[in-house]
């Protein structure tokens, strides 16, 4: 039998690419072997080293680089804690994290975490910062779905595509979010859809099953009812993303009343009022619309003044014919540095 440490050092090196500590400790399990007259074993040894390559700890954790085209990783720095919630999105949010966390204890006794969380409701409201925060709180990239370089036009393209994503995706621990999953979970069922988008759900769902529980699946949504029924049912957690109500609203406005250099001369809980129904990420443009004229002014404008104009200018507006009148409260607060970040890539891809 070798020594405990030689194969610990051989797994070690392996691991981690080191061809140099992997040829010395092979090396040294050869001598060893040829000292207790164990030729055959020890040759086979020496030939393994000669013939196998050894691969560089970046190819281990990645090892069907062709599945990075389609997916945008990035490094999460949004947290929970920097969110507003209703109580059901943050407890169930917290779970799912705790989960993931003790993943060891739950194996032990014969379960697997949950990972696989659907968030459905109007855009700007924090579905995309929710599936950030959870990559951050369990160490591990966020992998944005490109459904641009997903999605082919002839037949069979898009589900060949969609095996080298999740080829990808199952290689290390990560959470891989798909934005707008309505546009490759469509119900088979609507008669105005092709042969081929029926072929592609039938085949995401089949992906889904088969990921590993070390895989955290956030799809997002803003037409819940155009998700094709079977798709629910792969979804462990659900959670409702509606328009906040006034009192998260003024709990966002505030963090910007903090950290502006005066006050702006009204309550945030009456700026919300006047504001009416919205989006978080509205109310975050609004502010920070305040604070940009407010610097251009050179101390011309007092941010009171400001305040108003703006609020005068926000209900001249042109909205959307219908604004998701659902009732609740949700997320989105982002703060600190990362608030400009943060936003910004919820408009982009979750456009107001």
């Amino acid at each position: 039998m070798a020594r405990s440490d030689l194969l610990v050092s051989l797994i070690k090196a392996g691991a981690s690419g080191d061809r140099s500590s992997l040829t010395s400790t092979v090396e040294a399990l050869v001598a060893e072997e040829r000292a207790k007259s164990h030729n055959v074993l020890a040759d086979r040894l020496h030939r393994a080293l000669q013939s196998v390559p050894v691969t560089t700890s970046s190819e281990l954790r990645r090892p069907s680089a062709a599945g990075r085209d389609f997916v945008i990783e990035s490094e999460p720095r949004a947290t929970l804690d920097s969110l507003i919630l209703t109580l059901p999105a943050e407890q169930l949010t917290r779970q799912l994290i705790e989960e993931q966390r003790r993943a060891d204890l739950l194996r032990a006794q014969g379960m697997q975490p949950r990972h696989r969380v659907l968030l459905s409701g109007p855009p700007g409201n924090g579905k995309t910062s929710i599936a950030e925060a959870i990559a951050e709180a369990v160490a591990v990239p966020l992998l944005t779905v490109r459904y641009d370089a997903l999605v082919g036009a002839y037949l069979g393209e898009t589900n060949a595509r969609l095996a080298r994503l999740f080829e990808y995706a199952r290689a290390t621990p990560c959470v891989l979010f798909f934005d707008e999953f309505d546009a490759v979970g469509k119900e088979r069922g609507d008669v105005h859809e092709t042969g081929e988008i029926k072929r592609v759900v039938s085949f995401l769902l089949m992906q889904l099953d088969q990921l590993p529980s070390y895989v955290i699946v956030v799809a997002a949504t803003n037409h819940a009812e155009l998700l094709d029924r079977a798709v629910w049912r792969r979804f462990q957690l659900r959670i409702d993303m509606p328009l906040p109500t006034r009192d998260a609203m003024a709990v966002l406005i505030d963090r910007f009343f903090d950290a502006w250099p005066e006050s702006p001369g009204m309550t945030a809980k009456a700026v919300a009022t006047q504001m009416g129904r919205t989006s978080f990420a509205e109310v975050f443009e609004f502010c920070q619309n305040i604070r940009r004229r407010h610097i251009l002014s050179q101390g011309g404008e007092a941010l009171k003044g400001v305040l108003a104009q703006e609020l005068r200018l926000w209900k001249t507006r042109i909205r959307p014919e219908s604004d998701g009148e659902s009732t609740g409260t949700t997320v989105v607060a982002p703060g600190g540095g990362n608030s400009d970040r943060a936003t910004d890539r919820r408009r982009d891809t979750d456009p107001a």
